[in-house]
Formats: C-alpha cells, sequence, structure tokens
C-alpha cells in the first residue's frame, strides 16, 4: 500500500473545497451553451457537406416572364421584309465573292494593233509590199513622211565597224507574264513590268518584243533566216531595240512559249499560262554592234539606239516554218548607212 505524499497532504482539503464551490458555476455554463463537437467529428460532417454539394442538382432557374403577344403584321409588310432581307444576302455575297483567275485570256485589241516598234496607226493601210508596200510608206500620210526622206532610217547592213570596248549591256530580265497578239504586221509578244537594260547610263524597260522574216539587219551582207528585236523604252520616251538574229538550228524553247499562246484569229491577244524568261531569249555571246536609227515601221521615227548582238540565236525548222506560214515575208529593205559610225564589241 502507498504512503501519502508528504508534500501534496497538507493542500488537500484546500483542493477539495475549491471544486466544491467552483462545480455548479461550471454545470450551468455547460448547459447554457450548446454541445462542441470533437473536431474529427466536425471535419466529417464538413466532407459530408462538400460531396452532397458536388453532387446536388443545380437549382432550378427562375422562369422568365411570358413574353407578349406579337403584334399582328399584314401580308404586304411581310413580303416588303422578306424582299429587303433577300437583298441584302445578295449584296453580302456578291461583296465577297472571290476572283476567278483563269489560265489564259482572250481579247480583241481595241483599235489596230501597235505597230511593231511603238506607235499604233488606225489608217492608212501599210503593208510589205503592193501599193501600201516599203517604197511607198512616206507617201501615205505627213506622220509617215520619215519613212521616204529620213536621213538615219533602219534597218542597215552592218559593215565597217569601228572596234571599240564598249561596254556591255547590263539586262535586268526576269520570268515574267507576257501576252501574244497577231497584230497583222507580225507576231508581237507585250510584257508585264519589271525587265530592263542599262547601257550608257541609262535605264531601258522592256515593253514588247517581235519578229521579222527573214532579218531585216544584214552583217557585211549577210542576211538571217528571221529576227527578234526586243523594244526597250525609257522615262523620257526614247527606245532602245536589240536585235537577236535568228538562224535554223535547234528548237528555242522561249520562241515556242510564243508560238503555243499564238490567238487564232488576228487583232485578237492572248495571255500565256507559263511566264517567259527573256535571258533564255538571248545567246550566250552578249557582244553587240550599236549605231542610231529609226523605226523599221511607220512612222519610221528616227532617234532609236540600235543594239544588234553579234552570235546569232537559233530556231528549228520547224518553228520557222510557223512564222514563215503566217508571214513568209515582213521584212523592210536595207536603208542607206550615210556615213553613219557604227561601233563594235571586240
Amino acid at each position: 500500500m502507498s504512503r501519502p505524499n508528504p508534500v501534496l497532504s497538507p493542500l488537500l482539503p484546500l483542493l477539495l473545497g475549491a471544486l466544491l464551490i467552483s462545480g455548479p458555476a461550471h454545470a450551468g455554463e455547460a448547459a447554457s451553451a450548446p454541445a462542441q463537437p470533437s473536431p474529427a467529428k466536425a471535419a466529417a460532417k464538413a466532407a459530408a457537406q462538400a460531396e452532397a454539394a458536388k453532387t446536388a442538382p443545380p437549382p432550378a432557374k427562375e422562369a422568365p416572364a411570358a413574353a407578349a403577344a406579337p403584334a399582328r403584321v399584314s401580308e404586304e409588310e411581310l413580303r416588303q421584309r422578306l424582299e429587303a432581307r433577300i437583298a441584302a444576302v445578295r449584296a453580302a455575297q456578291a461583296e465577297h465573292k472571290p476572283a476567278v483567275h483563269k489560265p489564259a485570256q482572250v481579247r480583241k485589241v481595241a483599235a489596230p494593233a501597235a505597230a511593231d516598234h511603238g506607235g499604233g496607226h488606225a489608217a492608212p493601210h501599210w503593208s510589205y509590199g503592193g501599193d501600201g508596200g516599203p517604197a511607198e510608206w512616206g507617201k501615205l500620210q505627213s506622220g509617215f513622211s520619215l519613212c521616204g526622206n529620213g536621213k538615219r532610217q533602219s534597218p542597215i547592213d552592218i559593215r565597217g565597224g569601228v572596234k571599240v570596248d564598249l561596254e556591255p549591256i547590263r539586262f535586268d530580265y526576269r520570268p515574267t507574264g507576257f501576252n501574244v497578239v497577231d497584230n497583222g504586221h507580225t507576231v508581237q509578244a507585250n510584257l508585264g513590268g519589271g525587265n530592263s537594260i542599262e547601257v550608257a547610263g541609262r535605264r531601258y524597260e522592256l515593253v514588247q518584243f517581235h519578229f521579222h522574216r527573214p532579218s531585216e539587219e544584214r552583217i557585211n551582207g549577210r542576211q538571217y533566216e528571221m529576227v527578234a528585236h526586243l523594244v526597250h523604252k525609257d522615262l523620257d520616251g526614247r527606245l532602245a531595240v536589240v536585235a537577236v538574229l535568228m538562224d535554223q538550228g535547234r528548237q528555242h524553247p522561249m520562241v515556242q512559249l510564243v508560238w503555243n499562246s499564238l490567238p487564232l484569229e488576228k487583232k485578237e491577244e492572248t495571255m500565256s499560262p507559263v511566264p517567259i524568261d527573256m535571258n533564255l531569249m538571248l545567246p550566250e555571246d552578249r557582244r553587240y554592234y550599236t549605231y542610231m536609227g529609226s523605226l523599221t515601221t511607220p512612222p519610221c521615227s528616227e532617234g532609236v539606239l540600235w543594239l544588234v548582238l553579234k552570235q546569232p540565236a537559233q530556231l528549228s525548222v520547224e518553228q520557222l516554218a510557223v512564222f514563215a506560214k503566217l508571214y513568209p515575208m515582213n521584212a523592210r529593205p536595207i536603208q542607206q548607212a550615210s556615213g553613219r559610225m557604227i561601233k563594235e564589241s571586240n
């Protein structure tokens, strides 16, 4: 049996009295205050409430107020509203309708096609033979007078050129779209912008090129099967023509692109479905002859810079036959050189 603690024994009466005095008060507080659940029970209750909230159906929305009955509309007003709505829908569709790009287009040339080297002339008719032939050009109208009395006319027989270190022609050509027209005097290809040459410090934009058979230019008396004239114009309207002589040989791929887009009728212009690379129209050797001359078709305007490449390009027999069928001969006769300076690349 344990013995009483000598320290606590004197204090036991005092502690017992305190408990007897405070007991009723604590009991009253417990009765008046709500019972507090244990922490474990409180946590379980909160979890149960959260789970119930997840699964409970959403509260029903408040029913909207009943809509007012629509006012009566007459049949005429309904018809007008319907027509207005249809018109608005059609206008919206037309505004957003995508453009359709056709691979090839044909259009009529409004007036007689442009003369080979620049200007268009509705009348009188000129040709390469008969009453309207080259010998008569200067008499057809006053605007053609240079064709008969000009002093620096083209083409010429290029001979006796002064050999010098001519600066190279700076060709800035790139693939571009083009249209083809049979203008009644030749086959002509009209090009979009972006092709140019630079020579003697001046820049000329390539406008069009066309063909003559046989070549209009001669080199020391020799005439070639055909020639292509590449017509360029600067911002001041001055012309520079690059002449590419053509001989029989292998097929020329760029000429074939032009033949592929030949229109079925004269004075119609056909868009090629593929671009042309004018770099491939040129021979590898870009050395040239140069002199001042004129247009080789009416109105025979003078002041044209001629750049005749020395190396000829080649056309196949079949390609030559295509052009010959359209134009057996469309070359102006040789004109007098009249002592003009002719320069030649070394």
